[in-house]
């Protein structure tokens, strides 16, 4: 039995289901319409897109992965940096961001000089004093726990809890046009050598029994901003695996990106490479559809 891709899943590929498809090719049922049909029974579609590519090829399986992913129609409004006519620089209310690179699908934007070195060292001393080992979303209950997909140390600092909070704050809103009140606030957290976050959707998956808990603080998470308050020695990329995007972690840049709907499609799926030499610190923002409380 494979287990499926990513951290959080819980249906597997089973030997029935593969004997289905066989019968479906066999049929001469398109593989978009075999996917279809998987979707419409309650099959997860990272799940289903496993199981294609066990019977009809790798090649096959990543058109159709492809097509879901032009095929996603967002819920509403995103958080999104004004990029029209390809700017090299963006005002972000108090400073000159650099836009660095920017990929359409999925959607993921990488900043430079959006912190100063300055505001990443405070970042980092008042942050130190709090660490306690990371802890994950448990997708059944809505709470918290150490699993050992991620093994960095972090903090949160509440939404504006100190003038560095509230000036970062400020200007991410300004940046990304998404109110300061739909953010929840900020995380950082350290990663040592061997540290890693295994890869992972930063949305709520609706099919969970705890999501209703998670969304009724503000909604859905509808994007996702890392800042890297450090450059590691060697190793921490932030990496897409299912996009083929690697961000390398450099002091004051960041990585943004948007997820239309809480789908695997938006091929958002992505991790915290291990470090392999010095250590890593970041400080992450996620966005909500509403007012985060």
């Amino acid at each position: 039995m494979t287990q499926t891709p990513g951290y959080g899943w819980v249906q597997t590929v089973t030997p029935e289901m593969r004997t289905w498809i066989e019968g479906q090719r066999a049929s001469g049922v398109a593989p978009r319409d075999s996917l279809a049909a998987l979707l419409a029974t309650g099959w997860e579609e990272a799940v289903a897109l496993v199981a294609l590519r066990e019977v009809l090829g790798p090649e096959v399986a990543a058109a159709l992965q492809a097509e879901q992913a032009l095929a996603v129609v967002p819920l509403g409004p995103l958080p999104m940096p004004r990029l029209d006519g390809s700017p090299a620089t963006l005002w972000a209310g108090d400073r000159d961001v650099q836009v660095l690179t920017q990929v359409t699908k999925p959607r993921v934007v990488v900043f430079g000089n959006l912190l100063a070195p300055e505001e990443c060292d405070e970042l980092i001393d008042r942050a130190r004093q709090r660490l306690a080992r990371s802890e994950t979303v448990v997708n059944a209950t809505g709470a918290s726990e150490v699993h050992e997909a991620r093994t960095s140390e972090g903090m949160f600092f509440s939404r504006g809890e100190f003038e560095i909070c509230h000036r970062i704050e400020q200007r991410i809103a300004h940046l990304l046009n998404w109110p300061v009140l739909r953010g929840e606030g900020l995380q950082v957290l350290r990663y040592g050598v061997g540290a890693e976050y295994k890869p992972h959707h930063d949305y709520f998956d609706p099919s969970q029994a705890g999501t209703p808990a998670m969304l009724a603080r503000g909604g859905q998470r509808v994007g996702t901003l890392v800042m890297y308050l450090n450059t590691p020695a060697k190793g921490g990329a932030t990496t897409f695996p299912d996009a083929g995007i690697e961000v390398g972690p450099v002091r004051g840049n960041a990585v943004f990106f948007s997820y239309a709907r809480p789908e695997p499609a938006t091929l958002t799926l992505h991790g915290g490479a291990p470090v392999i030499e010095g250590e890593k610190w970041v400080a992450t923002k996620w966005l909500r559809e509403g007012t985060f409380s």
